[in-house]
This record gives C-alpha cells, structure tokens and sequence, in this order.
C-alpha cells in the first residue's frame, strides 16, 4: 500500500506493530475508559458532550491548528493504535487519514456519513464535495446521531445516556440555526451574501438562505491572486454587500484590500477549523457556531457599529 511520504516516514521510523514501544514517549492520561480519538478539535468537542464521561475522547490536532494539510505525527499514530474508536470529518477533509487508519483495529467512522453535500464549484477542487459540513449545526445533528450510533456499540451499558445527550445537544444546535435565520430575516436579497476568504460556509450560508461567494475554495498554500480578488471586489460592488469576512487560520491581508475598494466593513474574524484554547474565544464548537452566526449576522445588518 502506498503511503503519504510523511507517513510512510513515520512507519518506516518506528514500525506501526512496534510503535507503543520502538517511538518517542507519548504521555497521555489514562483513565480507564474507552478512547475515542478524532481528527481534529471540533470532532472531539461534539463527541465529549455527547460520551458525557463515559468515554476518553482524545483529538490528534491541537487547538489553533490547521486540519487541511496536517502531517500525523510518531505520537498520533501512537494514540490512534491504542483507539478503541476512530471518528473522522470525512468528505476529502483529511486527505491522510485513510492511509493512516488502513492498519489499525480501531473502528473506524466517518462523521458525516449522511450529510448532502455541496460541491465545490471553481479551481481545481471543483466537482469534489465541500468539506466543512460541520459548519452548517443543522448537519452537525447527523453527525451527532453517528456518533451516538458509535459510542453505543462500543459501550452499549451506557446507550440511553448517549442518546440522552445527544438529544439536548442536537436541541442546542437547532437554537443556533434558528437565532441565525431570525436576525438575518430583514436583510434585503440582494445583500444576503456571505463573503469570506476561504469557501468554508456553503453549508451555512444554504442553511441561512445567503449566497456564497469567496477568494479561494479551499485554505491557499498561495497568496491569493489579484484575479480572485478583483473578481470579489467586482462581486461586493455589484451587490452591495455591507461586510466581507476572513477566517482565523489565514491572513485577512487580500479581504482587506475587497475593504479597501469598496467601503464594504471588514465584518470580523470567523472560526472554522479548529476551536481555540480553553480561555480563548471559541474553545467549544458550539462557541464556534455561535460566534459565527452573531458575527455574520450583526455584521450583514449593521446591529453593531
């Protein structure tokens, strides 16, 4: 099986059926309990609320990191051998993961098994899904019945439970949608665009019944090119957009020359693939989405200066 180069690098180093052993020491909490480890922070965090302590959920990225292009590490590959479960984003998101998991005896479930999803449509990734499905929180209760699904099977004693707090949970994300479409319902049509650095809100802006556009469709290892931003800048004259957006993992440098040209407000920082730390602004996803939503929401209809 052909391997990623830096993962083939790291099996090569240590040897998957020798990795406990053979790699640098990995310290983690052992609890006792079933691990659940996940791709990235958003995952963990809806997991840990719905496992309610009854599992040890455990994330291979760290808060603030980005989840696109990420390397696995001695150590990830450590903790997931020691799995009982595996849960990914799916949808192209971890273009690594499936070589990564190949070998393990961890069940392994992608998260967004059931989710419709919506195409990227320009550059080169168009045609493939957009993978930021969590971004809507309506589709993030898909994911929650996944999960629920999951954890029932590897700890059936405790099914009711994960139902339980899958319920309440799914009862907050329907919150979060239902505050969005109230405060954006007398934003004119023609100005009920969302636009941001990076197409990371299809999902949200479908959901919320705003139009999408964006400088690139996925996180650029690139500048962005004075073509896309003048197509932009072409975009937010055309319909009067009031606010443009960028996301808190790239720079905000090509959304703030769209700013510059048009008089359009820079309507704020938009978190979308990683929570922040514990006392930062967004250290769960439901802060995540909440954020967001205000965010855009006030931005788009002018409720804060």
């Amino acid at each position: 099986m052909q391997m990623f180069p830096r993962i083939a690098a790291v099996l090569a180093a240590c040897g998957l059926t020798i990795v406990l052993t053979a790699c640098e020491t990995f310290h983690l909490p052992r609890t006792g309990k079933p691990v659940v480890v996940t791709s990235f922070t958003v995952l963990a965090d809806i997991a840990s609320n719905i496992a309610g302590g009854h599992l040890e959920v455990q994330s291979l990225t760290k808060p603030g990191a980005e989840i696109h292009g990420y390397e696995p590490t001695p150590g990830d590959i450590k903790r997931a051998a020691k799995a009982d479960l595996i849960l990914d984003n799916g949808m192209n998101l971890e273009a690594w993961f499936g070589q990564f998991v190949a070998d393990l005896d961890a069940e392994h479930i992608t998260v967004s098994d059931g989710v419709a999803s919506v195409p990227i449509t320009s550059d080169a990734y168009a045609g493939k899904p957009n993978p930021h499905a969590w971004m809507s929180p309506l589709n993030v209760r898909t994911y929650v019945d996944n999960m629920v699904a999951a954890f029932s099977r590897l700890v059936p004693e405790h099914a009711a439970d994960f139902r339980a707090h899958g319920e309440v949970y799914k009862q907050r994300l329907q919150q979060v949608h239902d505050e969005l479409v109230a405060d954006l319902a007398g934003l004119p049509r023609r100005q009920r665009a969302l636009v941001t650095c990076e197409g990371a809100f299809s999902y949200l802006a479908r959901d919320a019944g705003l139009s999408e556009y964006y400088i690139w469709p996925v996180n650029a290892e690139q500048q962005a090119t004075p073509q896309q931003i003048t197509r932009v800048i072409e975009y937010v004259r055309d319909h009067e957009v009031p606010a443009v957006f960028c996301e808190s993992t790239v720079s905000d440098a090509p959304m703030r020359r769209v700013v510059e040209a048009t008089g359009a407000k820079f309507g704020g920082v938009l978190y979308v693939d990683s929570l922040s730390a514990a006392d930062g602004p967004v250290p769960t996803y439901l802060d995540l989405i909440r954020h967001d939503a205000e965010t855009i929401a006030a931005a788009l209809t002018g409720s804060r200066p």
